[in-house]
C-alpha cells in the first residue's frame, strides 16, 4: 500500500504512507526535539454519533489460521507483526496477534493536535509500547505510547516536509496528501530501533530508552546523509521559491544481508551499508516510485509508476535489476490514487518452492490483480491476471493481504482526502479474496465483499481468522459514522461493526490498522490514533 500522511503502499504504505499520510498540515516550523510526557485527550466526535447504531453483528469465535504459512522472518527487522506499515518484511499486511472478538468493544483514542496529528505507521518495541510518526501543524513526530492509556512517553520531532510549505504559500492542499515522504514509512530492526527518511534527505536510525528520573527519551545513533546522491533544492520557510530540484525520499528498509535500502520519489533508489556508511544508487529514469517496497532472501521488490522489479545488491553494494515486468498503467490517474500506476507496495508470499509478488495494474476499465512468479523465465513470471470490483470505478492505493497463496483487495475508487466524504457520501467499496491455483496456473475468485472501506491499510489476523477494515457507509441525515469491521477472511462474511467515532477527525485518510500484541486494534485517524478492544472474555 502506500500511506499518505499527513497521511504508506501504497502499502502502503500506500503508507500507501505514509506518506499524504498523516493530517491535513498547515504548518509552522519545526526542529528536532524531545518532549515529556503527555496525558492523551480523546478525539471529540461530530454530531450525530448518538443517532447511528454503536454495534452491529455478533462476537466472533478465534478460527486461528496454520502458522506455517506464515512470510519468513527477516533477520534484520523486529519480528513479524511489528516490523512496519504492512507488519513484515513481505509486506503482508498480517499480524500473529488476536485483534479485537466484538465482545463488547471499547474504543479509545487519543488527539495529537488541534487539526491534523494523524498517526501513520504503528509499530511496537519489545516491550509492548508503541512507536509511530503522527503529523501535525509543526511537522512530523515520532512518539513513544503507552498502549493502554495512549499517552505520550517521549517525542521527537521531524522536520517539516516541503509539501507542507508548498500547501501553505500556494494554497495548494493536494500536495500533502499526493505526498508519500518525510518519515511515515519507517521500520523497526532486530534491535528495537526505528530507522526512517526525513524530508531533509536523511536517514536517521533512532533508539529510545529511559532516564535514571524515569523520563523516556529518543537518541539518534546513526544519521547518513544522502544529499550528495539526490537532488535536495526544496521548498522550505527559509526558501519559497528554489530553482534547483527536489526528490523526496519516501521509503526504507533494509535487505537480508543487512543493508539499509531506500527509494525517492522521482525514480533513485539506493543502498547504504549500515556499518561502513558506503552509499551507491541507480536510477529509473522518468519513472517514479510512490510505494513502498518489500524484501525477502531472493531480492528486493519495487513497483515504479511503470513496472515491477525485483532488485539485489552486487558485491559493491550497487542496486542491480534482476527482472522487470512493465503493467498496463492506464491512461491516467484515478479518483482514490496518488499517481499514474499501481498504488500497491508489492505483496511477497507462497512458499521457497513457488514464491510469488502480487500487485495491482491501473488498468482504464477495471484494475487487475496480478500475481508472477519471483523465480524462473521473464516469458513465465506472469501467474494471472484477474479483474476486480465495477466497470469505470476501480481502483486501490493500498497493498493487498497476502497470506498463503490468498490475496485480499479493497476497492478505494472515489476517496482523495478529508473532505471526499463529508455529508453522509461514500464509496462504491468491496472487498475480493483471490486464490492462487496449488499448482501455479491460474488464480480464482474465492468470495465477494460489498462493505466499503475507503482508504484503510487493512489487516489480518493469523490468531482468530479475521480481516479488520475501517469502514464508512452512506447515511441519508449528512452523518459521518465511521467503524471498526471484522470480516471472517474464509467466507468473506462481515462478523461486527464497531463505531469508532463522527465526523472528519475519524475519516482513516490512508492510515493503516495496526494489531497489538495485547489483543487492541489501532487505527489511525485524521486528528490521531484510535484503540478498539475487548471488554469481556473472548468466546
Amino acid at each position: 500500500m502506500r500511506h499518505r500522511l499527513f497521511g504508506p503502499d501504497r502499502s502502503g504504505s500506500r503508507a500507501r504512507a505514509a506518506t499524504a499520510l498523516a493530517a491535513l498540515v498547515l504548518a509552522l516550523p519545526a526542529s528536532a526535539a524531545l518532549a515529556p510526557a503527555a496525558r492523551a485527550a480523546p478525539i471529540p466526535p461530530a454530531p450525530g454519533h448518538r443517532l447511528v447504531p454503536q454495534y452491529e453483528g455478533a462476537p466472533a469465535t478465534a478460527a486461528p489460521l496454520p502458522a506455517d504459512q506464515a512470510p519468513p522472518q527477516h533477520p534484520y527487522l523486529a519480528p513479524n507483526g511489528r516490523a512496519g506499515m504492512h507488519g513484515d518484511g513481505a509486506g503482508s499486511d498480517t499480524h500473529p496477534f488476536p485483534g479485537p472478538l466484538g465482545a463488547h468493544p471499547a474504543v479509545g483514542s487519543e488527539r495529537m493536535a488541534t487539526l491534523g496529528g494523524e498517526c501513520a505507521t504503528v509499530t511496537f518495541d519489545s516491550g509492548g509500547r508503541i512507536l509511530t510518526v503522527c503529523g501535525t501543524f509543526q511537522g512530523f513526530r515520532l512518539k513513544l505510547l503507552d498502549p493502554a492509556s495512549l499517552d505520550t512517553l517521549a517525542e521527537y520531532r521531524l522536520p517539516q516536509r516541503p509539501s507542507t510549505v508548498e500547501a501553505v504559500t500556494r494554497l495548494d492542499f493536494s500536495k500533502i496528501f499526493k505526498d508519500t515522504s518525510g518519515g511515515a514509512y519507517f521500520y523497526l530492526d532486530n534491535k528495537d530501533r526505528v530507522v526512517l527518511a526525513d524530508s531533509r534527505q536523511h536517514v536517521l536510525r533512532l533508539s529510545h530508552g529511559r532516564s535514571a528520573d524515569g523520563r523516556w527519551h529518543f537518541t539518534v545513533d546513526r544519521d547518513w546523509d544522502l544529499t550528495p546522491y539526490v537532488p535536495h533544492d526544496c521548498v522550505g520557510w527559509t526558501n519559497l521559491y528554489p530553482r534547483g530540484q527536489c526528490d523526496p525520499v519516501t521509503s526504507v528498509q533494509p535487505d537480508w544481508d543487512g543493508r539499509i535500502w531506500w527509494v525517492t520519489r522521482k525514480g533513485r533508489i539506493g543502498t547504504i551499508a549500515p556499518d561502513r556508511g558506503t552509499i551507491r544508487t541507480i536510477r529509473l529514469p522518468g519513472e517514479e516510485i510512490q510505494n513502498s517496497f518489500s524484501a525477502a532472501e531472493d531480492g528486493v521488490s519495487l513497483v515504479s509508476d511503470h513496472a515491477l522489479y525485483s532488485l539485489r545488491a552486487d558485491s559493491s553494494g550497487t542496486p542491480r535489476i534482476q527482472w522487470r515486468q512493465a503493467y498496463d498503467r492506464g491512461t491516467g490517474g484515478k479518483p482514490g490514487s496518488i499517481n499514474q500506476g499501481s498504488g500497491t507496495t508489492p505483496t511477497l508470499l507462497g512458499d521457497a518452492a513457488h514464491p510469488y509478488a502480487a500487485i495491482t495494474d491501473n488498468a482504464d476499465d477495471r484494475m487487475n490483480v496480478l500475481v508472477y512468479r519471483r523465480t524462473g523465465p521473464d516469458a513465465d513470471r506472469l501467474v494471472c491476471k484477474v479483474p476486480v470490483f465495477t466497470s469505470g470505478a476501480s481502483t486501490t492505493d493500498n497493498s493487498l493481504i497476502g497470506y498463503g497463496n490468498s490475496l485480499v483487495v479493497e476497492n478505494n475508487y472515489g476517496y482523495e482526502n478529508v473532505t471526499s466524504l463529508l455529508l453522509g457520501k461514500s464509496v462504491v467499496g468491496g472487498i475480493t479474496r483471490i486464490d492462487i491455483r496449488p499448482d501455479g496456473g491460474g488464480c480464482d475468485t474465492v468470495w465477494e465483499s460489498k462493505e466499503r472501506s475507503p482508504s484503510t491499510v487493512a489487516k489480518l489476523s493469523t490468531a482468530n481468522g479475521l480481516l479488520y477494515y475501517y469502514t464508512k457507509d452512506p447515511h441519508r441525515l449528512g452523518i459521518d459514522a465511521w467503524y471498526l469491521t471484522a470480516v471472517d477472511f474464509r467466507t468473506g462474511h462481515t462478523r461486527w461493526k464497531r463505531l469508532t467515532g463522527t465526523g472528519p477527525l475519524y475519516d482513516n485518510n490512508w492510515a493503516p490498522i495496526t494489531l497489538g500484541p495485547d489483543g487492541t486494534a489501532y487505527i489511525g485517524v485524521f486528528n490521531g490514533l484510535v484503540a478498539v478492544r475487548d471488554t469481556r472474555p473472548r468466546p
